[in-house]
Formats: structure tokens, C-alpha cells, sequence
């Protein structure tokens, strides 16, 4: 499925289409340059989850946690790693939680998890969002998606 992202307005509203669809053990996988809006979707996912307070990259922390939404969220950003930083950071442990996990960099994962969206953002105009499942649970998020969007 592909989407435009028009503004960031549309990023985040993505974002929040995400939160709404979300099903439990499907974890949300972005790739995307520098700039093309992987933060923000994460951003509008967190506000429709009724997440208080200020969702940024967690670059430098790698993983933040956050809690009093109708679902915790975990903030994952995977840019200054190499692919054989991450397995330490047992990120499999995480995505079993009941828990909404957003994964930023995720082409750095050298194993991936049973179920995940993987929503590849595009910065050249026109923005695009494209979204790919893999696993049940998965393909069944992507369907009531595509049910809030008209694909390309």
C-alpha cells in the first residue's frame, strides 16, 4: 500500500491511523532517510494512544518507553548501530510485550520479528509512506488501513 504525505500534518496522521489499527504483536518497522518523517509517524501514533508529553528520536537513548496511553509504547532508534550492535539490546523481549513497538532504522535488524509493518517513508516529493505485512497479524493491520486510505 502506498500512501502521499502531503505535510507533516498527513505524517502524522498516519501516525495515528497506525495507533487505530494497531494490532497486538505487530511491530512497526520504518526505514526512511534522514528527514523523511519517520519520527513524526511516530509522533501521531503516540497522540492517538492519548501518550502525554514530548515523542522525540531516541537516538541517543536508543529505546524509550512510554506509558498512560490505551497501549505503552516503545521508541526504538536503531541509527547509530551497526547491525551487530543490536542483538544485545534483545530487542525480542521487547516486541512480545503487550506494547506498541516502533522500530526507526529497522534495515538494521538482522533478524526480524514473526509479525511486523514495515512502513518505508520516502522524503522526495511528492512524500510517500510505503507499507508492507509480513505474518497474520500483520496482513489483517494492513487491511483495515487500507480501509482509511485510497493506495496510489
Amino acid at each position: 500500500m502506498k500512501v502521499t504525505l502531503e505535510s507533516p500534518e498527513a505524517t502524522l496522521s498516519l501516525g495515528a491511523h497506525l495507533a487505530e489499527t494497531w494490532v497486538p504483536g505487530v511491530v512497526l518497522l520504518f526505514d526512511g532517510d534522514l528527514g523523511a518523517g519517520k519520527t513524526t509517524c511516530v509522533q501521531g501514533l503516540a497522540q492517538a494512544l492519548g501518550i502525554v508529553g514530548i515523542v522525540t528520536s531516541p537516538t541517543f537513548t536508543l529505546i524509550e518507553q512510554y506509558t498512560g496511553g490505551h497501549w505503552p509504547l516503545f521508541h526504538i532508534d536503531l541509527y547509530r548501530l551497526t547491525p551487530a550492535e543490536v542483538p544485545p539490546l534483545g530487542l525480542e523481549e521487547i516486541w512480545d510485550e503487550m506494547a506498541i513497538v516502533a522500530i526507526e532504522w529497522a534495515e538494521r535488524l538482522l533478524f526480524l520479528p514473526e509479525d511486523y509493518l514495515r512502513i518505508a517513508l520516502a522524503w522526495q516529493e511528492p512524500r510517500t509512506a510505503t507499507l508492507s505485512a509480513h505474518g497474520k497479524s500483520a496482513v489483517q493491520m494492513l487491511t483495515a488501513l487500507e480501509q482509511a486510505y485510497r493506495p496510489i
